[in-house]
């Protein structure tokens, strides 16, 4: 079995364009990972380290490796739980044997305590009893937590006793370093999966009032998933709307320094709350305006600095009232997209994170 190129290793359930994207920036990681998302591209991974492991294969690495630090996904994240488990079991196995332990961190943004939300039927109870109890292990395992919002942190507060040296490092992007290009005042940019719980169906439903208000607007969706269909029939019936489906990372850059607007209205579901939600912290990195919902790890903070933050149940017609209300002119737009940076912090809130994980800064919870 191949051994990894470095010490320092990030333990990832999914690996996805934006997580290569902030590789290059990291100090070097080598990525262990069990699947790859929809968004990946190949051609990011050029001079990473990527090593695809699932379970077995994972605890294997674990027991074989001399890791000096190990990033794991966080204990919320159920998905990765018993993959997490089994390499700190790995790693606990290797420490007997008499090999020194990693620092365990991890970056947490979960916003929703998927324990406090009772299962249907008596397995799933049961099966919540145990993943609550892997919860609770992987978490006293953690040597040092950030935080990314302070939504999260208070769920974590409230679930898992406190850890004292925990960091609070707010999850905003910097500025793009992207070349400018001219905004366009009427253009309202859906980006990301084409799904029922990103919001799609309100924002094709919000459309035609945004239209009529707004003669010229157009509506761009850029992105794939289970409702693509759904778009390709509304953009062959509606002229305003085009669909891209699942362009290359340059375009997506492109559209987004294009757009005055990017709606995401994410909608709440039983075992999911969207945490951040890429698509917002990338157009607040463009200087694009957000229309969102209070589903967002973000969302204090986007109502504090101007954006439209509203009720996921909110009728059509407000979501279209929100949406309109933030276009504007060509005029204006330019000034208004600098004044959307400005607000940014000067360092990617991720990059601050992993410097702060790894002791390189510390800021208080």
């Amino acid at each position: 079995m191949t051994a990894l190129l470095h010490p320092r290793v990030r333990l990832y359930d999914q690996v996805r364009t934006a997580h290569l994207e902030r590789a290059h920036a990291l100090e070097p990681a080598s990525i262990v990972y069990r699947r790859r998302r929809y968004d990946f591209d190949q051609r990011l991974a050029a001079g990473l380290d990527l090593v695809h492991a699932g379970l077995l294969r994972g605890a294997v690495l674990a027991f074989r490796g001399r890791w000096t630090e190990l990033e794991v996904n966080e204990p919320l994240d159920l998905a990765s739980l018993p993959r997490t488990a089994t390499v700190l079991l790995a790693v606990r196995l290797a420490r007997v044997a008499g090999r020194r332990p990693p620092t365990v961190v991890t970056y947490a943004i979960g916003n929703l305590d998927v324990f406090a939300v009772r299962a249907p039927r008596l397995r799933s109870r049961l099966r919540r009893r145990v993943e609550l109890a892997l919860a609770r292990s992987l978490w006293r395992r953690i040597d040092r937590v950030a935080f990314g919002t302070s939504g999260a942190r208070d769920v974590y507060a409230r679930r898992f006793a406190p850890k004292e040296d925990a960091l609070l490092v707010p999850a905003l992007p910097a500025p793009c370093d992207c070349a400018p290009a001219a905004r366009l005042a009427d253009r309202v940019l859906f980006l990301g999966s084409l799904s029922e719980r990103k919001g799609l169906p309100l924002v094709l439903a919000a459309w035609p009032a945004v239209r009529d208000g707004r003669p010229g607007a157009s509506l761009l969706i850029v992105g794939t998933g289970p409702l693509e269909e759904e778009v390709r029939r509304a953009a062959a019936a509606d002229p305003t709307i085009t669909l891209l489906v699942d362009p290359p990372r340059e375009t997506i850059h492109r559209e987004l320094r294009a757009a005055r607007t990017v709606v995401l209205p994410s909608q709440p579901r039983p075992l999911w709350r969207e945490q951040l939600g890429l698509p917002i912290v990338e157009a607040l990195a463009h200087g694009a305006r957000v229309v969102t919902s209070t589903e967002t790890g973000l969302a204090e903070w986007l109502s504090d600095n101007g954006h439209a933050v509203l009720a996921p149940d909110a009728s059509p017609a407000a979501w279209a009232s929100a949406i309109a209300g933030r276009l504007g002119t060509e005029a204006d737009a330019s000034a208004d997209a600098t004044r959307i940076l400005a607000t940014l912090p000067g360092e990617d809130g991720r990059l601050a994170a992993d410097r702060a994980l790894f002791g390189r800064t510390v800021v208080p919870a």
